[in-house]
């Protein structure tokens, strides 16, 4: 679809009559200068189209009410514009640019699962003027780089083609377990997946809620796969200012999580399924893909299409067939009590971007006060209405990773804990990747790369034990 499309600008102030000062003794005739919109920026035109397309689609999906229920071509749709307009100022926008959004009824459902209102989402994205880019990483798998809302609720990840198409895969299985679980998951929320063409080049955008606190700052953050082999800091990461730590630094620091039994539980059991379902081993609830023998997905439901008894009768192993899941990390975030209610020194933002990071925990400048979206029903309207929170106190509703430590810990600290980088499967070159490694290590040595029951079972196995 070609659309032609002015320039973003701000209507010029109108004087409201009768709203002179008593001592004025003549009308000043008043010259209004239009006022210049600085959310598009030049030096980053892919930025610049991505804010404006979101704007453009939430609007478009405005225009329609939701589906009652999602259909299997919502899994398939898009939206797409296409942009040919040479009277376009340069200092706005480029003049010739492409933008899709992936599946929008479905990514506007999951929004609303996650409590998350369309317009609010369109306030923290379109107008984030303050969206801080992150260089790429270094550590190899983490080739993307993030931006963050200026309120820092939300990620935007710049992932592959490849990363689109395993999600675009995926998607209708992640729709179907985010109804079963009622978004109560330690998975990233995925709320949108764009496409941004710009001088004949793509890029893919991926928005996710951010793990961390929109407030409260990180002191420290581990990325950790349950993994002995390779899976400890650079000396160039551990000089900066936030490293991300892994497996052996944990160990070596004796570091522990405090939290308490009944939260434990609770965050084991949803760790559980959630890794579970990724790797296919719960027969009830691991999901493959929109269609296995006899049964077909349908509007958010497994339906039973007919077959022979023994075929029905195996749903539970056909679900067995595996995902294929591999390679993800549990991010964990910690907020210090103590030295977050310190006054900190002012210095330069941090715009780096440590190895590890895979999906959605970023940390960056403080959000502004009164600064957040106003929609009422969103997270906006529920941060700008609410009390003012005292040191280490989050609201759930907002930080949904966030666990407070026990009472009693021996470390007064808030606990962000997600899991990251869920769109690697088990292909052809993980396969090679094992091998090289065993090879190398030996068949007993702790190596990431290996059978996803078996990366699930490890993973689990060290998770558990970082409990106090």
């Amino acid at each position: 679809m070609a659309s032609s499309v002015p320039p973003a600008s701000v209507p010029a102030a109108t004087a409201a009559p009768g709203t002179g000062f008593g001592f004025a003794s003549k009308t000043k005739k008043k010259h209004f200068v239009q006022q210049k919109v600085k959310v598009f920026r030049a030096a980053d035109p892919l930025v610049g189209v991505f804010l404006w397309g979101v704007a453009h689609s939430i609007n478009e999906l405005s225009q329609v009410p939701p589906p009652v229920m999602l259909l299997p071509d919502d899994f398939k749709a898009s939206s797409k514009i296409k942009v040919n307009n040479h009277l376009f100022h340069r200092e706005n926008l480029p003049s010739h640019f492409k933008f899709k959004e992936y599946c929008p009824q479905v990514f506007r459902n999951l929004r609303d699962r996650f409590g998350i209102d369309d317009q609010d989402y369109l306030v923290r994205v379109r107008y984030g003027v303050s969206l801080t880019r992150s260089p790429p990483s270094e550590t190899e798998g983490s080739d993307g780089r993030f931006l963050i809302s200026y309120d820092r609720t939300l990620v935007i990840k710049e992932v592959s083609s490849e990363d689109i198409a395993d999600m675009h895969s995926n998607l209708s299985n992640y729709h179907q377990y985010i109804v079963k679980c009622h978004g109560s998951t330690l998975l990233p929320q995925f709320l949108g997946m764009y496409r941004v063409s710009v001088d004949n080049e793509d890029s893919y955008m991926l928005v996710m809620r951010n793990m961390f606190s929109h407030r409260l700052p990180v002191h420290r953050k581990y990325d950790l796969k349950g993994s002995l082999v390779s899976r400890e800091a650079s000396d160039k990461e551990k000089v900066k200012e936030l490293p991300t730590l892994k497996d052996m630094d944990f160990l070596n620091k004796n570091q522990k999580v405090y939290i308490g039994e009944e939260e434990k539980k609770v965050f084991l059991e949803k760790l559980k399924r959630d890794v579970e379902v990724m790797t296919g081993v719960l027969g009830e609830m691991a999901l493959r893909a929109p269609e296995i023998q006899g049964w077909r997905y349908k509007g958010g439901t497994w339906e039973w299409r007919g077959g022979s008894e023994a075929s029905h009768l195996s749903l539970g192993s056909q679900f067995l067939v595996q995902l294929k899941i591999m390679d993800y990390s549990l991010l964990l975030g910690i907020h210090d009590i103590i030295r977050g209610s310190e006054p900190e020194e002012e210095g330069p933002v941090r715009e780096e971007e440590s190895e590890g990071d895979g999906d959605c925990g970023l940390t960056g400048p403080p959000a502004l006060v009164g600064s957040y979206g106003t929609s009422p029903e969103g997270i906006g309207g529920y941060i700008h209405s609410h009390r003012p929170l005292g040191p280490g106190e989050f609201e759930s509703f907002i930080d949904v990773y966030a666990i407070r430590s026990a009472e009693g810990a021996p470390q007064k600290e808030v606990y962000f804990m997600g899991l990251i980088d869920i769109l690697t499967q088990y292909d052809a070159k993980k396969k090679a990747a094992h091998a090289a490694k065993t090879v190398k290590h030996g068949a007993g040595a702790e190596i990431s790369t290996v059978h996803p029951e078996q990366y699930a079972k490890r993973f689990l196995d060290f998770i558990t034990n970082i409990f106090a």
